[in-house]
């Protein structure tokens, strides 16, 4: 059990240190020639390097594409939902949601305008980025019905930038693989919150209003 635990631990820090570009292992050597084309994208890191047991990669290029952006994506929201998990369980609410409880117990309790302009947000959000979709990748004009997206996950729809166009090529798969790990995190953690609170000791993980 404490091996389980120990190798719990590892993978979990391993998930928030900084991928880099172009990382190589040992295990390379057993990578099928079909899949070598990705020894070299953001995700691959060691020890594991590409390690596929499902055959995801034999999918080809256009569907390891669509499952990274769902990851990506899936990995916001898991980093949206352990950050509002943690501060609402820390009594954090806005004016008027003071009586809605923490946890997974607020969702049987939001008022019905709430859960509408979440849908309404979501909707929009996609609606905004159906481009995403479209390729190639790496284009920087729309006339052709082609996507303004660097890469798959880019939502920025060519206005917000905050400096990511300064960043080297190499700057930015650092970013990018830094995000993606954090993601990776994110989900483990936010389905560990899930668990513990269903087993009823969460307070056992999370002193109360910490």
């Amino acid at each position: 059990m404490k091996t389980v635990i120990l190798a719990t631990l590892i993978a979990g820090a391993a998930a928030f240190a900084p991928a880099q570009s172009g990382v190589r292992t040992t295990s390379l050597n057993a990578v099928p020639e079909a899949d070598a084309q990705y020894t070299d994208d953001i995700g691959v890191v060691a020890p594991l390097g590409v390690w596929d047991p499902s055959g995801v990669l034999a999918r080809g290029p256009e569907e390891v594409a669509r499952l990274r952006e769902l990851e990506i994506k899936h990995g916001r929201i898991a980093m949206l939902g352990v950050v509002g998990y943690l501060v609402t369980y820390a009594g954090v609410r806005f004016p008027g949601a003071e009586d809605i409880p923490s946890g997974f117990a607020a969702l049987d309790n939001l008022p019905g305008m709430v859960w509408a302009q979440m849908i309404a947000t979501w909707t929009m959000m996609e609606a905004a980025n159906q481009d995403q979709y479209a390729g190639p990748w790496g284009t920087n004009q729309n006339a052709l019905g082609e996507s303004p997206a660097e890469f798959k996950g880019d939502f920025r729809n060519g206005f917000i930038d905050f400096g990511w166009d300064k960043l080297s090529d190499d700057q930015k798969m650092r970013k990018r693989a830094i995000e993606l790990n954090q993601g990776r995190a994110a989900q483990m953690g936010i389905l560990g919150l899930m668990v513990h609170e269903k087993l009823g000791n969460v307070d056992q993980l999370l002193p109360p209003h910490f």
